[in-house]
């Protein structure tokens, strides 16, 4: 679906499941035609998990979700609004666009999905609606954020929310006009010096620049360059479109230094963040060869990819629900000094360039996590470029802060 698409419901009980990369918190309320609630217990969320017709549902390894039961909506409620928001206080849907995905309640098959694009500084979502037209239940996609989080959702369709109270302000004193001074008299022929000149005007403050990386891009244009935290969906025109893919590193020995030994290696994790294993130059492959490695380059040298790891996406087990690509300096040498690294993702049925990530700036590190594929609920993949430095010099030591990026 696109924003602002709607379709009608095959299905009486539908479930709008809304997944991303980080965890979200889910809500849903019912609305009247004047779009508002008819009291806070129409504000379905996890603390009040269950209302008229419609519930709340979390855990069991599934996104949190919203059960709508059209028959048991009661009279007067016209619409069902499904909202989202990162569970992490603060953070924004950049780069980490969320996908809701609408399916038949009984039996789980999928209606449409739908994944807002170019999001930004949205810290709350009204992602899609279920509403009632002409005796018809339809669902809407529409993708509208919020910069204040779901409780400027909540406050929008009528929701009391309570607000800290403000600190009591001190009452105003009584202000004594001053009073006019006399000038003395000037004294003829005394010589006075000019007034001096006005201060100069305040720089007009700077133009906004909007922040590198922002909203997610796909492959329906050909080959994608990403910024750091910017997110390609792996898709063209709506199929899926990889089965292999091969991600590519490289970089340039130090100018006039040593030869630098960089490792290439991806590491593997499941749905808790929980490590599966790592494909690297001492573990060529994982997971019953769904992951290879080409081996270890020591140098840098040559033209091309320095180490390629191939990815069957199709193979992979389904408790593998993350991948991270790292770079590690195992000779020790900074980040610093090594030129022109970068990762790149390659078709490789075709050979075809897809995406591409260079390090526009290095930190004095000797470990890189450069990019990671994540799995959605709908079965899709996307890739984020990550450019995150650590001290790793080992894949072994990139596990751990690789698991907290995901």
């Amino acid at each position: 679906m696109t924003p602002g698409s709607n379709i009608p419901l095959a299905a009486a009980r539908v479930t709008v499941d809304v997944a991303a990369p980080v965890r979200l918190d889910v809500s849903g309320l019912l609305l009247t035609a004047d779009g508002k609630v008819r009291s806070d217990d129409d504000f379905i969320f996890y603390n009040q998990p269950s209302g008229p017709g419609v519930t709340y549902r979390s855990g069991g390894g599934a996104p949190d979700a919203i059960i709508v039961d059209t028959a048991a909506v009661p009279p007067g409620i016209e619409k069902i609004v499904v909202t989202a928001s990162p569970d992490a206080a603060g953070q924004t849907f950049q780069g980490i666009e969320p996908t809701a995905t609408i399916r038949d309640a009984d039996n789980g098959s999928a209606l449409a999905t739908f994944t807002p694009p170019r999001l930004g500084t949205e810290t709350a979502l009204v992602v899609v609606e279920i509403y009632l037209r002409n005796g018809q239940w339809k669902a809407r996609a529409v993708g509208q954020g919020y910069a204040d989080g779901l409780a400027g959702i909540a406050t929008d369709f009528g929701v009391t929310v309570e607000e800290p109270a403000p600190a009591p302000v001190a009452p105003p004193q009584p202000v004594v006009p001053p009073q006019p001074l006399t000038p003395p008299a000037p004294v003829p022929g005394a010589q006075y010096p000019a007034a001096p000149p006005a201060p100069p005007a305040p720089p007009a403050p700077p133009a906004a620049v909007p922040a590198p990386g922002a909203g997610k891009v796909n492959l329906d244009k050909g080959r994608v360059s990403l910024q750091k935290n910017q997110t390609v969906s792996l898709v063209k025109g709506g199929r899926p479109l990889l089965a292999r893919v091969k991600m590519g590193l490289g970089w340039e020995p130090a100018y006039r230094g040593a030869d630098i030994d960089l490792d290439a290696s991806v590491i593997a994790y499941g749905p808790q963040r929980n490590h599966i294993d790592s494909c690297y130059f001492g573990k060529l492959t994982i997971l019953n060869g769904a992951v290879k490695h080409s081996g270890d380059n020591l140098t840098g040298e040559g033209a091309g990819d320095d180490e390629v790891i191939v990815v069957d996406l199709g193979r992979l087990p389904q408790e593998v629900t993350g991948l991270v690509f790292t770079v590690n300096s195992f000779s020790g040498q900074k980040f610093t000094e090594v030129a022109k690294a970068y990762c790149r993702l390659v078709d490789a049925t075709t050979e075809e360039e897809l995406v591409r990530f260079d390090l526009t700036h290095a930190q004095p590190q000797t470990g890189v996590m450069m990019a990671k594929l994540v799995r959605q609920f709908t079965g899709e993949w996307e890739m984020t470029a990550m450019g995150d430095f650590v001290k790793a010099r080992t894949v072994r030591n990139m596990v751990k802060p690789a698991a907290q990026a995901l």
